[in-house]
């Protein structure tokens, strides 16, 4: 029987594969005890737990973005989080540690490379983070989400996906077309007319809601129904509204939690380009408008690129996008034949077994070799 724990946290990029990795190690009969490495400052706390998953605790270290006292601590609160990292490898008697990046992932590498655990990371984004590239010179194995991720060793199996996702890939087209009717009823839309998803991530996008908003009246003319996820901040008082003419409407909500559903409503989408999103659309076979945030190290342009190179989306820079430019990227929408090729292109670039894949190189990178371990037993309090 194989132990293992799990780090990843920080934001919904990381939990997300980290829970879909866990649940699919879970259906294999060689797994012993399943646990999960955490920080209090991260998405994971609440997650985490929600999907019923063990989850131990420890303490962040999060890195200055500018030079400041604060980078004078950094190495005594690594030096800590690393003790507290190692002492969960123990309790839970690891046989191997599995990382998704984030704050917490970079103290559990360096405890296990001490302990001699086996390491395997996972990368969600095409340009790897600072834990993932230190942990890829000593990993068992090194995966990545993207097929031109810069890791040493990378091997792409995409992105591990909620079963959600992954059976809107398995659809057959009837099946499709009767998901399809029932989501936009589900949302108050009208089961047969055109839809545009929009969707800045789960805090949702300035920019993309201020375009959108400014051709709404266009769309909705054209006899396009638009279901746009404003998020939480940036909701207001926006209320429904519709076209006199066609009856097309627009439907605002600050946040969904069934994106699946979401996703079946979609003839086409308007998407930030998150690493998730990305390999969501693709393997959903949603056809996509990526339009990249502006900000950080370009990660999310070169997430984007193999499905725009593939044919599965396009993408619009941040400054370039406008009403203008979104009514012109958005005429595709009435092509259904473009529509279809798009999706077609983003399904087969993407794999939908790929938390199958990462669980099996985890079980594959345990020492087998070691003296059989038992199963750590739970305290009343869950934690060993």
């Amino acid at each position: 029987m194989v132990n293992v724990v799990l780090a990843g946290g920080g934001t919904a990029g990381h939990t997300s594969p980290l829970i879909a990795t866990a649940q699919a190690l879970a259906r294999h009969p060689d797994l012993g005890h399943l646990s999960c490495i955490g920080t209090p400052k991260g998405l994971e706390g609440r997650v985490i737990p929600e999907a019923g998953l063990v989850l131990d605790m420890i303490d962040p270290v999060p890195l200055p973005r500018s030079l400041s006292v604060d980078l004078l601590k950094v190495p005594g609160h690594l030096r800590r989080a690393v003790q507290q990292a190692a002492d969960v490898l123990r309790r839970r008697q690891a046989d191997v540690l599995v990382g998704f990046g984030g704050y917490v992932s970079m103290p559990a590498y360096l405890a296990a490379r001490k302990a001699q655990v086996p390491v395997v990371i996972h990368e969600q984004n095409a340009v790897p983070g600072l834990a993932n590239k230190v942990a890829a010179r000593f990993a068992t194995q090194v995966a990545a989400a993207f097929p031109d991720t810069p890791l040493p060793g990378a091997r792409f199996i995409g992105m591990p996906l909620r079963e959600g996702i992954t059976r809107l890939a398995t659809m057959t087209l009837p099946e499709r077309a009767e998901a399809t009717r029932a989501a936009r009823l589900r949302f108050g839309l009208d089961a047969d007319r055109p839809t545009l998803l929009v969707s800045g991530g789960s805090q949702g996008a300035v920019a993309i809601n201020e375009a959108v908003v400014a051709a709404r009246d266009r769309l909705l003319a054209e006899g396009v129904q638009i279901l746009h996820i404003l998020g939480p901040r940036n909701i207001g008082a926006a209320t429904a509204i519709a076209d006199p003419t066609t009856g097309a409407s627009w439907k605002p909500l600050d946040y969904v939690d069934d994106m699946p559903a979401a996703y079946l409503t979609a003839d086409l989408m308007v998407a930030r380009s998150g690493a998730g999103t990305v390999v969501e659309t693709a393997v959903a076979g949603v056809p996509a408008i990526y339009v990249p945030l502006p900000h950080g190290n370009g990660e999310q342009a070169r997430n984007a690129r193999s499905v725009v190179e593939a044919g599965g989306g396009v993408l619009v820079p941040n400054a370039e996008l406008d009403a203008a430019r979104l009514l012109r990227e958005t005429e595709r929408i009435h092509r259904p034949e473009e529509l279809a090729a798009m999706a077609a292109a983003g399904r087969g670039l993407m794999p939908a077994d790929s938390a199958e894949r990462l669980a099996a190189l985890v079980l594959g990178a345990a020492d087998r070799s070691r003296t059989p371990r038992p199963v750590p037993k739970e305290d009343p309090d869950g934690t060993a």
